[in-house]
């Protein structure tokens, strides 16, 4: 495990005097991109093949947003790695040792010349000490977003100041350009980025902002209510629909199974569900 010492300063701080997520993330990827250091070996590989570590994807739970002059520590760890991708914890602690931010992220090993994915060998990737994968809540790397919807707004370019020493846009000023559009006072309690085609200087941003509607309730609830529950989301309009079933509703009087797979069987009786499922189109 390697790790950072912070202060949360002026500099990184909101209006309110709160760590900005902007400035949290860039921590983060400071103590990830200074983890190399511990581990020669892979430093100097890294260095002879003109190779480079990039973000790929990140998944981000705030626990809790730090203020004004408190003491950080930043730790990262590497979980797992394969010849072309390697998988990272990085936690933000406070003064007592209580995580803030949770994260996970993957990264791709590339050739900087040639700017494709580079196996790394064998004997590399037996040096990297492994550490065990941190408590979260793990979601799918992969966004998938609508075809069609979406409300499209000012078009943003990339300029010098978002450039870091890799040539494109730094990962963390996508989400300082994402924040901007939020409403005020929008509290993130959770994000999770994929990076698929790097931004480079001069490059114009499309932002496309997708309405997310969500309900929960019993799924104990007579059935002529779940329909119109679920009539009642869908009729809302929003590109993203979510319903969530109460924890432990879905599941025998026993409480034996998995709620996930035991959700299933009641998510697809309800017809307003299925309707929309079968609408929608690639």
């Amino acid at each position: 495990m390697y790790s950072l010492k912070y202060k949360v300063s002026t500099s990184t701080c909101d209006s309110e005097g709160r760590l900005k997520l902007y400035s949290a993330l860039q921590m983060m990827q400071d103590c990830s991109e200074m983890w190399i250091d511990s581990v020669p070996m892979v430093k100097q590989y890294f260095a002879e093949q003109n190779m480079a570590q990039l973000l790929a994807t990140r998944q981000v739970e705030v626990v809790r947003v730090p203020e004004f002059k408190e003491e950080l520590t930043v730790t990262t760890s590497v979980y797992e790695v394969k010849p072309m991708f390697g998988f990272r914890n990085t936690f933000i602690y406070d003064a007592e040792g209580k995580p803030c931010y949770k994260t996970w992220s993957m990264g791709a090993f590339v050739d900087k010349a040639a700017g494709k994915l580079k196996r790394v060998d064998d004997a590399t990737n037996a040096s990297m000490a492994l550490e065990s994968r941190l408590e979260m809540n793990y979601k799918d790397r992969r966004i998938i977003l609508p075809q069609e919807g979406g409300e499209v707004l000012e078009p943003v370019r990339v300029l010098r100041a978002d450039i870091d020493y890799n040539r494109h846009m730094n990962n963390a000023n996508y989400v300082r350009v994402a924040m901007e559009l939020l409403p005020v006072g929008f509290e993130v309690r959770g994000l999770r980025v994929e990076y698929r085609v790097a931004a480079k200087l001069g490059d114009v941003l499309v932002p496309t902002l997708y309405h997310i509607d969500s309900a929960s309730w019993s799924a104990k609830l007579p059935p002529s209510e779940q329909e119109r529950l679920a009539e009642a989301l869908i009729t809302k309009g929003g590109n993203i629909n979510f319903i969530c079933f109460e924890k432990g509703t879905v599941l025998p009087e026993s409480g034996q199974g998995m709620e996930h797979m035991a959700s299933f069987d009641f998510g697809y009786k309800i017809a307003a569900v299925r309707d929309w499922l079968f609408e929608q189109s690639k």
